[in-house]
């Protein structure tokens, strides 16, 4: 018989808003998988490969914005999970990690699939909690629900993030035939409101004042989720101050008329006369990573007199090595509230380069060469309006930032910047298009895309997935970063050339399957490849990695002149 305190995690995760449950196959975590496998509320799938599984999980988390519950056995299992665990924890999205363990007897006693696993996740989980392995006292079933309560509250209070629960459990793990599971009613459950993260009048006040200093105001967005507060107050205090607004793709304010896309090709410019007319004397920063290299390393150099970051809560990073003040509210509550004058000569000086740039950029890519960087620009030409993108690190994120999308796409971006790795680039695009139901687009590079084949083995394809893999059959980006692109072991232990193509990938998992390696044969695919009626597909784009380099070089080049 299953311990009704089990069962009962399975009904206050449906009650507390939960929708989506990933779980990995095992008979340590049979009662688990029992309990929210029979819950009518519950969408359960199942995913094998834990490690794909846990990047689906974020996938769906990252789309819904609430909490996906993760479910496995003992053993490796959990550390299987140990990538996508640590992505959601700098990345900030809400996973509840339930692991079943040996009970607390059997650790260190030899016994099969055991490990040491309370605080298994180390300092990359917001919290870790043990679940109660004897219920012979009364309040342990109370201990136990609050407990779970607790967890879920936690995975959604700012910065939102994973928690992770480990659960001992003793046999039998499997209820008798014929034995119903059944829910009950009155199971504790403990809501948390959230805070609205304002600013009082009298820090109003003083914010107000001190802003009145300054008169070149920047700000730069960091990777977040799209939403329509964010934008429309970015929208407000852009055109009543008008500052300059810059985003990364990542930072999703690409929709935005006003806003600044193509810093990468910007700050290229060799002049530092013109450089330093970019300047800011306030810059004003708010949401997570910032991809952009080169706009790290000028505003580090370019310092702004005071650099305000915006954020409810948590640890703030000085990552322009620039940080004045931190202001504890929400960037919707700032912006809204907050009353600036920029220089008109600021935002024109940036204005006027970004034109530069944006007509530089629109003209080499149309008539430059087949290469990894023309091809990116085709694709996100012809992306479907009103459709999510995907983008896998390495060069394939470094190409969509350089490229930017135009406003009117109304593209919703997502990227694993939390910790930059390939590792489960395919796994999470394939949990939002889960939980889509729009196109959902993954531009990755050939050594993401097989690192993480297991994201898509299961039986949940979803049919609005489109992957496309760039394929220099190695590790392209390796020949184009200073360092391992002078070394003689370059070809051999950096860049891990392979013959592989996605083919009998796509065969295996049912996907439809093109290719191309010329710009004449993208063009007539990609219009059937992303009509909305096609179907999964994976879409192999062939080129050749020291071509690549060699166009990249003659693109910087060309870009030096143009500014």
């Amino acid at each position: 018989m299953i311990l009704q305190p089990v069962v009962n995690i399975a009904e206050i995760c449906a009650r507390k808003g939960v929708e989506n449950v990933v779980l990995s196959p095992g008979s340590r975590c049979a009662p688990l998988t029992i309990a929210f496998a029979r819950h009518p509320k519950l969408n359960v799938k199942t995913v094998s490969d834990e490690r794909a599984a846990a990047f689906i999980a974020l996938g769906m988390a990252l789309t819904t914005g609430k909490p996906t519950v993760l479910i496995c056995t003992s053993g490796t299992a959990a550390l299987n999970y140990a990538p996508a665990v640590a992505e959601a924890f700098f990345q900030q999205v809400p996973l509840l990690i339930l692991t079943a363990d040996r009970p607390p007897e059997w650790i260190d006693q030899l016994d099969g699939q055991t490990i040491r696993q309370q605080n298994v996740y180390g300092q990359h989980i917001k919290h870790s909690y043990t679940f109660p392995v004897d219920f012979s006292h009364k309040d342990s079933t109370w201990f136990s629900e609050r407990m779970v309560s607790e967890a879920l509250n936690e995975t959604m209070a700012f910065p939102t993030g994973p928690v992770h629960i480990n659960i001992p459990l003793r046999e039998p793990f499997y209820p008798a035939p014929g034995e119903e599971i059944t829910f009950d009613a009155g199971v504790k459950i403990i809501e948390e409101e959230q805070p609205t993260y304002s600013l009082s009048s009298t820090q109003l006040a003083q914010l107000q004042q001190k802003i009145s200093n300054y008169s070149r105001i920047l700000v730069v967005a960091g990777q977040q989720n799209h939403t329509h507060e964010i934008q429309a107050a970015l929208q407000q205090f852009a055109s009543e101050s008008g500052a300059v607004i810059l985003g990364d793709l990542i930072s999703n304010i690409h929709t935005l008329d006003e806003t600044i896309r193509h810093q990468d090709a910007i700050l290229a410019c060799p002049d530092p006369e013109k450089l330093a007319t970019l300047q800011p004397d306030m810059l004003i920063t708010f949401g997570k990573s910032v991809i952009s290299k080169a706009l790290k390393l000028y505003l580090r150099k370019y310092k702004p007199k005071a650099h305000w970051h915006i954020q409810p809560a948590g640890q703030v990073a000085d990552t322009f090595q620039a940080l004045t003040r931190i202001i504890r509210c929400s960037p919707e509550a700032f912006f809204t509230s907050i009353k600036a004058t920029s220089d008109t000569n600021y935002s024109s000086a940036w204005s006027g380069i970004e034109n530069k740039a944006t007509d530089f950029l629109k003209h080499y890519t149309s008539d430059a060469a087949f290469s990894e960087l023309t091809v990116v620009a085709r694709i996100f030409a012809t992306l479907p309006i009103d459709s999510n993108l995907h983008l896998a690190n390495s060069m394939a994120v470094r190409y969509a930032n350089i490229i930017g999308l135009e406003s009117s796409k109304n593209v919703e971006v997502y990227a694993n910047r939390g910790t930059s790795g390939i590792d489960g680039s395919t796994s999470t695009a394939v949990g939002c298009a889960l939980t889509s139901n729009k196109i959902t687009t993954l531009l990755t590079g050939d050594m993401a895309f097989f690192y993480d084949r297991n994201g898509l083995w299961h039986n949940y394809m979803p049919h609005n997935l489109r992957i496309v893999i760039l394929n220099n059959h190695a590790g392209g980006i390796f020949r184009l970063i200073d360092g391992p692109k002078q070394q003689p072991e370059l070809e051999e232990f950096f860049e891990t050339r392979q013959a592989l193509d996605a083919a009998n990938t796509a065969k295996d998992f049912g996907m439809k399957y093109s290719s191309c390696a010329t710009l004449e044969e993208l063009s007539q695919i990609l219009p059937s490849f992303f009509a909305a009626d096609a179907g999964a597909g994976i879409l192999e784009i062939f080129t050749d990695s020291k071509a690549n380099a060699a166009a990249f070089a003659n693109y910087k080049q060309a870009l030096l002149k143009a500014l």
